[in-house]
């Protein structure tokens, strides 16, 4: 216990408390209503209990982002090629940003800021040790997390009433409406990589 929050109640919340509640809170509310103190409100501490386990709400959403993003991960039984496996980590990743509210804008904060680290980095580096499994990664990430952002800003703004007609959400494309395109853009990505591969890495006057 610290002097700058005496609150005895703060010892028995851990910082998974506190992240599982933000996210709770995120999938109520959505983003712009998830404050500091209404999360405070929710644990029934004072806001600055909450700096007990975090120092800033910037970093409260990274940690709801690595929540968010701790399984897009690669299995055993997952394609052990680089195109195979980027394929498969970018509908998992589209599916955890999906599952929440807001999720591909919280997670796109915490990346631009380099709070949290993509996890098809990692994942990719173990399928393919060459510099190419980090340039698919980035692409990936950045197709996923920016086409995601923009599907979840479209609903919404269909929610309030603002949104265009012709991307407004109806009964027979409210089942998943965007996965044609997306698994198109996903096999446009996969299919590119090996000639890719093929041009940066031919020998100089070869």
């Amino acid at each position: 216990m610290t002097p700058r929050d005496p609150n005895p109640r703060v010892a028995r919340r851990s910082k998974d408390d506190v992240v599982d509640a933000a996210l709770d809170l995120l999938d109520r509310v959505g983003l712009p209503d998830l404050s500091m103190r209404r999360l405070a409100e929710e644990l029934g501490v004072q806001p600055s209990a909450l700096y007990w386990h975090v120092a800033s709400k910037q970093e409260l959403l990274a940690s709801v982002s690595s929540r968010i993003l701790a399984a897009v991960i690669l299995r055993a039984s997952d394609p052990d090629d680089l195109e195979g496996a980027a394929v498969t980590l970018g509908r998992r990743l589209r599916d955890r940003l999906l599952a929440h509210r807001d999720g591909a804008e919280v997670v796109s904060s915490s990346l631009a800021l380099g709070l949290v680290p993509s996890p098809l980095h990692e994942a990719l580096r173990h399928v393919d040790g060459s510099p190419a499994a980090a340039v698919v990664a980035d692409a990936i990430t950045h197709y996923v997390v920016g086409v995601t952002f923009h599907e979840q800003q479209r609903r919404a703004a269909d929610a309030w009433g603002a949104a265009a007609s012709e991307v407004a959400v109806t009964p027979e494309s409210a089942l998943r409406p965007a996965d044609d395109g997306f698994e198109a853009a996903m096999a446009l990505i996969a299919g590119g990589i090996a000639p890719w591969r093929a041009d940066t890495e031919r020998v100089p006057g070869a």
